[in-house]
């Protein structure tokens, strides 16, 4: 019997290789001569890159600014000429030592990491883009590979989004020559606009510390960087489907990068194998922290299942908790799902234990199995 375990982080608990792990220990406790195949899974968000390191890419460390200006390890997955890029690696809000910065928060540093994988060789990048503290539009990340971004004095800009509202030339002669011949994919689920309610201030900006007079600032801000971008390219992108995510990073891809938009988790799948390793399976087993209404837009577990459903593979889910009917769990393709809340009805308790309760589960996923209910 073949398993594939293709399950997302349980965030705040448990790495995407941690909860294969320990549905692994499980697994070959209750079959012990069962063939596990573990494909840790990511969103494009926080997760991307070590799901890439996990099927096999190179790491390559780079330290570059964090989104406060502090130095960041962090490092960008390798595999030939092709590199994959995690933005909340270098600019995301696992990087906040301290208080939430809305206003100035950065995204230089995803430019840096951009910069770096280009000066290794690599021709055509993968971006993830989620997870991010930044509110900046991606000028930040324009700035880390190049590009100049003025006041009306000629003075460099400060970081963060507030200070784009004096942002009055854009220089992008070193960027473009940095890109020429480089092919940047931006990988992400977010299909908000840059502005309005929709936009990436009045959406993510709150979740990011952002105070209701903080969004207005950065609204206007952002809307005066779209106008100097949009003058200086000849095209606006600040409409365009994606150009909301990551704080408007998604904004700088592309219309600044000439980035080409794919869904997060369907590019995640491609890039770590999973058709290949689950066209044979018997069974997968995919999960996150949370299966809830979220994970019906474009979350990892939804593309897994889809996935399965084109290769005609059974997958069944665990989680957490969920907030979901059978109904629609059923109808988004999961054969089954179990939530470690069946267990343990505690969240702090379910957290804590998450690895041992998961072992727990297997025995029910192979009973279930085993009694014929998860087949199709």
């Amino acid at each position: 019997m073949k398993i594939v375990i293709a399950s997302d982080k349980f965030k705040g608990s448990l790495t995407a290789a941690e909860v294969a792990e320990a549905l692994s220990v499980g697994l070959r406790r209750a079959i012990p001569d069962v063939e596990i195949v573990r494909v840790p899974v990511a969103d494009g968000g926080d997760g991307v890159l070590a799901a890439a390191l996990e099927a096999g890419y190179e790491l390559c460390p780079v330290t570059v600014e964090g989104p406060t200006g502090e130095p960041v390890d962090t490092a960008f997955a390798r595999r030939d000429d092709f590199a994959l890029v995690e933005l909340a690696d270098a600019s995301g809000l696992l990087r906040l030592t301290g208080a939430p910065a809305p206003l100035t928060t950065s995204t230089i540093g995803t430019g840096q990491l951009l910069a770096a994988a280009i000066g290794a060789g690599c021709r055509d990048i993968v971006l993830g883009v989620g997870g991010s503290c930044s509110t900046d539009g991606g000028a930040g990340l324009a700035v880390g590979l190049g590009a100049l971004i003025l006041d009306s004095s000629g003075n460099p800009l400060p970081p963060g989004g507030a200070a784009l509202a004096e942002s009055a030339t854009l220089d992008l002669s070193q960027l473009r020559e940095r890109l020429d011949d480089v092919r940047i994919t931006l990988a992400s689920d977010v299909d908000n606009p840059l502005l309005g309610p929709s936009g990436a201030a009045a959406v993510y900006g709150p979740q990011k510390g952002a105070a209701p007079d903080d969004v207005a600032v950065l609204e206007e801000a952002l809307a005066r960087w779209a106008d100097l971008v949009a003058d200086t390219t000849g095209h606006d992108f600040r409409d365009a489907p994606g150009s909301g995510a990551a704080g408007g990073a998604g904004f700088a891809a592309l219309a600044l990068l000439d980035a080409d938009m794919r869904p997060g988790v369907e590019t995640v799948l491609e890039l770590v194998g999973f058709e290949a390793a689950a066209a044979d399976a018997d069974l997968v087993i995919t999960g996150e922290g949370s299966l809830d209404e979220q994970t019906l837009h474009g979350k990892a577990p939804v593309g897994v299942a889809a996935a399965c459903r084109r290769l005609g593979v059974p997958v069944v889910a665990v989680c957490g908790r969920t907030t979901l009917s059978p109904e629609v769990l059923e109808g988004a393709g999961f054969a089954k799902v179990w939530p470690l809340t069946a267990l343990e009805p505690d969240p702090a308790l379910c957290i804590a234990n998450a690895a041992a309760l998961l072992g727990l589960l297997t025995g029910e996923i192979v009973h279930a199995w085993a009694g014929d209910s998860c087949r199709r």
